[in-house]
């Protein structure tokens, strides 16, 4: 069971509170618990990433690990802490000024 933190509006498009915890099988890779986060909550769907090409949306971040995770493709496995549930699937909002 992986675990994954949402920022504030994704929580409440999906109406959670506090963490997702995903059941997922094996090979765990990224793109796989996008799949499922989706799939669980649909409303996510086009929020997190593009309808069309499911690419991730550009003010939107992933971190695994304290590492950044945005800019890995879809088949990156996720670290064992992160499979295990001892460390969040962590999805931000980013921020964009000057």
């Amino acid at each position: 069971m992986i675990r994954v933190e949402l920022p504030g509006h994704l929580k409440t498009l999906a109406r959670v509170q506090g963490e997702v915890r995903l059941d997922l099988e094996p090979p765990v890779t990224l793109g796989s618990a996008l799949e499922a986060l989706e799939a669980r909550f649909p409303v996510l769907r086009g929020a997190i990433r593009d309808h069309g090409t499911l690419k991730r949306r550009a003010f939107v971040r992933y971190y695994v690990c304290e590492e950044d995770y945005s800019l890995k493709g879809p088949d990156t496995p996720l670290p064992g802490a992160v499979v295990e549930g001892r460390e969040p699937l962590i999805i931000l909002g980013a921020v964009a000024g000057g």
